[in-house]
C-alpha cells in the first residue's frame, strides 16, 4: 500500500485506523448490534462459537488456542482471545506470507507456478506428459499475449480475445481445453497463494458431440493419399476402435493373444487406468500377424511404428491428419472436419448400424 506521495505504507498494519475492518454481529433478542475490529484483531464467529484472527493480506481465518492447546470458545472470552493473539504476534506467525502480495503478481508468475506443478505431477505419475506439454504450450502463448499484466488488472475479455485471435483454434472443444488449462492455473494460484482469481465466471463453450465418421469413399481416399506406415496405423484404428495414441500406438507383440476363437489384444489405457482384452476383427488380425514378423514377442518394440521405427505420437498423428485433409482438399469443408478420433467414431457407428457388439468400450475391462 502506498501513500499519496508514492512512499510505502508503514509495516505495522495493526496500528492503522484506516485498515480494513472486520464486522461481527452480536445479536441480543430482536435487536442486532454490529461491532467493527481492525484487521488483525481477534473476532468471534457465532457459527462455531470460536475465536479467530485473519492473516494480513488474505481472507484466511485462523482459530485461536489457549495455552492448553484448546480452541477458545464463547462470545464472552474476548480477553483470552486477545491474549492468544498477542502470543501469535510475538511468535511471528502473524507476519504476511513470504510470497509476493496479490497486487504484485503478474500473469507470467501464475503460469510459471502451474507449469512447475505439472512437472511435479508428471514425475509423480499423476499427470500425462501429453497434458503437461499442451499446458506448457497454451500458457506460454498466453504469457506472450499478456504475461506482464498484473493479476489485479486482468479481465476475462482479455483472455477471450486472446483465444479468438488464433485462427487455428476454431473448434469449441479446443476453446474449452484452453480455458480449462488457464482456469486451472489461476485456481491453483488462489488455492496455494491466496491470489484472487480474476477469471472466475469465464465460461467454456458448450460441448459439441463428435458425430462425424468416414464414409467408405472417404476411407479409401485417405488410404490412397498417405504412406504405408501411417496407412497401417489408420486401418487398425478404424477396424478396432481403440483410442489412437494412448491405446493402439502402445500395442506390442507381447499384448497379442491368439486363441481358437481368434485374436485378442490386451489393451491398457493411460486414460482409464484399466486393462481389457479386445477381440480383433479378421482384417486387423491379418495386418498384425504380418507386422509382428518384424517385431516378435520379447522384442519390446511397438507393432505400429513410423518410418523411423518409433511409435506414433499425438503431435505426429495430428500433423499427418492435417496434411492429409489439405492434400485431399477437405481442410475447409465443415462436413469433413475429421480428426484422429474420427476413426474410433467410425468403428462405433459401424457397430451401431450393424447392431454388432461395442467391443472396445472402456467398460469392457478385465
Amino acid at each position: 500500500m502506498t501513500g499519496d506521495c508514492g512512499r510505502a505504507a508503514p509495516a505495522n498494519i495493526f496500528a492503522r485506523e484506516a485498515e480494513v475492518k472486520f464486522s461481527v454481529a452480536v445479536h441480543h433478542g430482536s435487536s442486532s448490534q454490529t461491532t467493527s475490529y481492525p484487521h488483525g484483531s481477534a473476532w468471534h464467529w457465532k457459527q462455531t462459537d470460536c475465536w479467530y484472527y485473519t492473516l494480513p493480506g488474505t481472507k484466511k481465518r485462523v482459530p485461536l488456542f489457549d495455552e492448553a492447546g484448546e480452541r477458545i470458545r464463547g462470545a464472552n472470552n474476548r480477553d483470552a482471545a486477545e491474549d492468544a493473539l498477542a502470543r501469535v504476534k510475538l511468535s511471528g506467525d502473524l507476519e504476511s506470507p513470504t510470497q509476493p502480495a496479490a497486487a504484485d503478481w503478474v500473469v507470467a508468475r501464475v503460469c510459471s507456478e502451474y507449469i512447475q506443478h505439472c512437472d511435479r505431477s508428471v514425475a509423480g505419475g499423476t499427470m500425462s506428459r501429453g497434458h503437461r506439454d499442451a499446458t506448457v504450450a497454451y500458457l506460454n502463448d498466453l504469457c506472450r499475449h499478456c504475461g506482464t499484466n498484473k493479476i489485479s488488472k486482468l479481465k476475462k475479455h482479455v483472455v477471450q480475445s486472446w483465444i479468438e485471435s488464433h485462427a487455428g483454434w476454431r473448434s469449441p472443444a479446443t476453446h474449452g481445453s484452453v480455458i480449462a488449462v488457464v482456469l486451472a492455473a489461476f485456481n491453483r494460484a488462489e488455492e496455494m497463494f491466496d491470489v484472487p482469481n480474476p477469471l472466475k465466471g469465464l465460461k467454456k463453450p458448450k460441448a459439441q458431440p463428435r458425430l462425424q465418421s468416414f464414409s467408405p469413399e472417404d476411407e479409401q481416399a485417405i488410404y490412397a493419399a498417405t504412406e504405408e506406415r501411417f496407412r497401417e496405423f489408420l486401418f487398425a484404428a478404424i477396424h478396432t476402435g481403440l483410442r489412437p495414441f494412448c491405446e493402439l500406438a502402445k500395442i506390442t507383440a507381447d499384448d497379442v493373444e491368439v486363441t481358437d476363437r481368434g485374436m485378442l489384444w490386451r489393451v491398457y489405457s493411460s486414460k482409464t487406468k484399466k486393462t481389457r482384452k479386445v477381440p480383433v476383427r479378421t482384417e486387423a488380425a491379418a495386418l498384425v500377424r504380418r507386422l509382428m514378423k518384424a517385431v516378435p514377442p520379447g522384442s519390446g518394440k511397438h507393432v505400429f511404428r513410423n518410418s523411423q521405427g518409433n511409435p506414433w505420437t499425438k503431435p505426429a498423428g495430428k500433423d499427418r491428419m492435417f496434411e492429409l485433409k489439405k492434400r485431399l482438399g477437405w481442410h475447409d469443408e465443415p462436413r469433413r472436419a475429421f480428426s484422429m478420433y474420427t476413426y474410433r467414431h467410425t468403428f462405433a457407428h459401424g457397430c451401431t448400424a450393424s447392431q454388432g457388439p461395442m467391443l472396445t468400450r472402456s467398460d469392457q475391462s478385465q
